[in-house]
């Protein structure tokens, strides 16, 4: 009996699971739902904050989707940023982090700055020196600041010194550094150095490099040195191991001005000899400069280094070329910015765009734009241009400048006839 009622449930069971699947899904759920009336007087029970971040992060995910879709349609062009990039950087070789050409150079980028329409990016490099090497072979240095005797330094070097002065040119002239030649008291003139020590200091400053030139086109044969100054100037105090000290840099210099030096220690004179006017520009120390040394009303004729802003002669139709071109015009349109606005070296002030370099050709470029700036003149003769110079060294003074200038020819006509 109990058998026949076992296998009865069974079949009831079975009866009821074939109408239960043969129902639509909706109908299958209705007895598991609580009715609506019911589900109305009933609180509904809060989401756990993990399903709402989950919730979330499926509608964040949902929005994405499309944007992204759409960037990746039309995805970056990055050879034309490239190019765009480059085509309007100047890469500028400076010099050292402690030296006035970076200054002049972090200057010259901040107001020529345009964006993506010109960049000058200024370079630390080894030095002023090297920045010919850097100009010639380093990639990506379209200009460099360098010393306007550079042309004579690697007139004689095989390597690189055959037609300099026809593959480089110059933009600007830059600050000058003026010749400070500090002697002992027995030393009188720059004669009596001849066979003497003299301390350029060491190697891969200015005066190392421009200080042996300069005595060579004098005529006067020195016993070079390139020990550290501030060694060789503590030297001259107690000894006569070094007869001189050459400085070439911005005036006034530090170790003149803070130290009291006992009398008879002085700068001496340098005369603008055809040789040294080659390359040199007319210059003065002043009682205003070093107080110590110089006696007011005084003043101590000597020379300057001019530096220049120097580029590669590329043809007219290379891109370099071209980019220099874009440089000079950003230049005549800012300039006077460099010279007026506050922040700026006052030397800024002291240059002139149409500022000739003795011995450099001007870049073509920057030629034109001159030319098409002013009206024609006639190329000027040197001694026109010592007049330049010497405007700018005493601005509003004609009878100053006239005796200077008879004083300097007639040194340099007395040192010719020796």
């Amino acid at each position: 009996m109990r058998c026949v009622a076992y296998r009865v449930r069974l079949l009831v069971l079975s009866l009821v699971s074939i109408i239960l699947m043969a129902l639509p899904s909706g109908a299958r759920d209705l007895p598991a739902q609580a009715p609506k009336a019911e589900q109305a007087g009933k609180e509904q029970p809060r989401a756990k904050p993990q399903a709402k971040l989950r919730r979330a992060k499926r509608g964040t995910a949902t929005a994405v989707a499309p944007a992204q879709a759409g960037a990746a349609a039309d995805p970056l062009d990055e050879n034309e940023i490239r190019q765009k990039l480059n085509g309007a950087t100047v890469g500028l070789a400076a010099g050292q982090l402690e030296g006035a050409p970076l200054r002049f150079a972090t200057e010259l980028a901040r107001v020529l700055d345009d964006g993506q329409n010109m960049r000058v990016v200024p370079m630390v490099t080894r030095g002023i020196f090297d920045n010919m090497y850097d100009l010639l072979f380093l990639r990506g240095v379209d200009a460099a600041i360098v010393y306007g005797d550079t042309l004579d330094h690697f007139r004689n070097n095989t390597k690189i010194g055959a037609g300099l002065e026809q593959r480089i040119s110059y933009i600007m002239p830059l600050f000058p550094s003026e010749v400070h030649i500090f002697v002992r008291p027995e030393i009188t003139k720059l004669e009596d150095l001849a066979g003497k020590r003299v301390n350029f200091n060491t190697k891969g400053t200015a005066a190392a490099y421009s200080g042996p030139i300069i005595f060579d086109r004098l005529g006067i044969d020195v016993d070079p040195q390139f020990d550290p100054h501030p060694v060789a100037m503590a030297e001259m105090l107690k000894s006569d191991r070094y007869a001189a000290v050459v400085f070439v840099s911005s005036k006034p210099l530090d170790p003149f001005v803070k130290q009291k030096w006992p009398e008879g220690y002085k700068f001496l004179p340098v005369p603008l000899t055809p040789k040294i006017e080659e390359f040199y520009i007319p210059a003065q120390l002043e009682a205003a400069d070093y107080p110590g040394l110089i006696p007011n009303g005084q003043k101590v004729q000597t020379i300057a280094v001019p530096s220049v802003l120097a580029v590669i002669n590329f043809p007219r139709e290379h891109e370099r070329y071209k980019r220099m071109a874009r440089l000079v015009d950003y230049l005549f349109e800012r300039f006077p910015k460099l010279q007026t606005d506050p922040g700026y070296h006052p030397k800024w002030k002291e240059l002139n765009l149409a500022g000739t370099v003795p011995g450099w050709t001007r870049f073509p470029a920057m030629q034109a734009k001159l030319n098409a700036s002013s009206p024609p003149k006639a190329v000027s003769d040197s001694r026109a241009e010592l007049r330049g110079h010497l405007e700018r060294m005493l601005p509003g003074d004609p009878g100053s400048q006239q005796k200077l200038l008879r004083d300097l020819l007639d040194e340099r006509r007395s040192t010719s006839k020796r």
